[in-house]
């Protein structure tokens, strides 16, 4: 009898479960650039846990964080993971965007976003970011993590920002030819691309800024206004999926005080995300970003540089941080001590 009724226990709660998820997986886009610093979304859709909640969820691909963004408030796509910007904030300032979660953040021995010298410049003398008034810096637009990152770089190491000669190239790819090429000689960009040249040693690393200038969030998960407002539960569904895979990475490289090392999830996650990005297990290995494995929202991090980017002439107008973060679907971070 008591097996009996155990087993009708577990078909009551799968039936429950059942009835709670759409009759039909729902198909969503989600924006993202093949970068190690948004493993969430790769990783939940390898391991099922999007269709665990009836979502079947494709991938986007684009090469920078600013046209995610325009398509995810356009609505050609329903979420968004990307590095964060003044497009951005914009575009949530105006209504049209809601923070939902973080994805990558820099802190101390984990490594997201990196200084870069060409070997040209390197051998001209520059050997550290104190050298760095009067050079040329390549990002792939104005009004992102990457410029945000450069200008603390620059503070960190008591160089006038106003000095350096920031080129926007609009891509990664066009940073890099630009930077392998010799004809910019430093570039701030994503651990992914520039792990594949320092293996080559075609570029030398400056900083890495999860070391030199950590606790920026660099990049964020995001849905538009009215998927937040009228697909509610749906939303849910996806934050469940996402922190389930945020939670999985931050796992298999975190030990229990926060610290970078390697745990028995390690081998499974390096070639996921090898397959996911392109970089080999090996260089993934060396540079790993951190990320909550909830997903938290660093509140005061996003007014940092909401306050940076308006005070650069980037954002127009007035934007709320606390009202762009959807405190419905939204976990905030415990202060920073």
């Amino acid at each position: 009898m008591k097996l009996h009724a155990l087993r009708t226990a577990l078909l009551a709660t799968v039936a429950a479960a059942a009835m709670s998820l759409p009759a039909h997986a729902e198909s969503i886009k989600v924006g993202i650039a093949k970068l190690l610093s948004y493993p969430a979304v790769p990783i939940a859709i390898e391991r099922g846990y999007f269709k665990e909640q009836g979502i079947d969820a494709t991938m986007e691909y684009f090469d920078s964080a600013q046209p995610i963004a325009v398509a995810v408030a356009s609505g050609s796509v329903d979420f968004g993971v990307s590095g964060l910007s003044a497009a951005f904030y914009t575009l949530a300032g105006q209504g049209q965007l809601r923070m939902i979660a973080a994805s990558g953040y820099e802190e101390p021995g984990f490594y997201n976003i990196v200084l870069l010298s060409s070997l040209k410049a390197y051998d001209a003398g520059l050997k550290s970011p104190k050298q760095l008034a009067g050079h040329s810096v390549a990002v792939t637009q104005l009004g992102t993590s990457l410029e945000l990152n450069l200008a603390r770089i620059a503070q960190k190491f008591g160089v006038d920002f106003k000095s350096l000669d920031v080129k926007p190239l609009q891509s990664n790819s066009n940073v890099i030819s630009a930077l392998t090429g010799g004809t910019v000689d430093t570039a701030v960009i994503p651990a992914s691309p520039a792990l594949k040249l320092l293996a080559k040693n075609e570029v030398k690393a400056l900083s890495w800024v999860g070391d030199d200038v950590p606790g920026n969030t660099g990049s964020a998960a995001y849905t538009g206004t009215k998927t937040a407002n009228d697909r509610g539960d749906m939303v849910k569904r996806f934050m469940i999926a996402y922190r389930h895979g945020m939670k999985d990475f931050h796992d298999a490289f975190t030990d229990a005080n926060g610290k970078r090392k390697d745990q028995a999830g390690a081998p499974a996650m390096l070639e996921l995300m090898a397959n996911f990005t392109g970089v080999s297990k090996d260089e993934i290995e060396k540079a790993t970003p951190y990320v909550d494995p909830e997903g938290r929202i660093d509140v005061p991090e996003i007014k940092s540089q909401i306050a940076w980017y308006t005070s650069q002439g980037q954002i127009k107008g007035k934007v709320d941080a606390d009202a762009l973060i959807d405190k419905r679907y939204a976990i905030p971070l415990p202060a920073r001590k």
